[in-house]
């Protein structure tokens, strides 16, 4: 922010390099969030999947135990 006793064509080279680079820094910079949100859709999908196994477990176990018994 510039002070309003100061032009902008007295304003230190120096300030408005720091502000620039910032700026270009944190604008463009998505890689991280784009990881986060895949790392969130593959834990929703490991959950869903473990939550499947785990309740469809007994019932293919019981299912297969049935023909098993069927085929002796």
């Amino acid at each position: 922010m510039i002070p309003a006793n100061i032009s902008p064509e007295q304003e230190s080279p120096m300030r408005r390099f720091i502000q620039t680079s910032q700026l270009r820094r944190f604008l463009p910079a998505q890689e991280g969030a784009t990881a986060i949100e895949y790392a969130i859709i593959a834990a929703g999908i490991a959950g869903v999947i473990i939550t499947t196994v785990t309740a469809l477990g007994g019932s293919v176990t019981g299912m297969f135990t049935t023909v098993s018994n069927l085929l002796h």
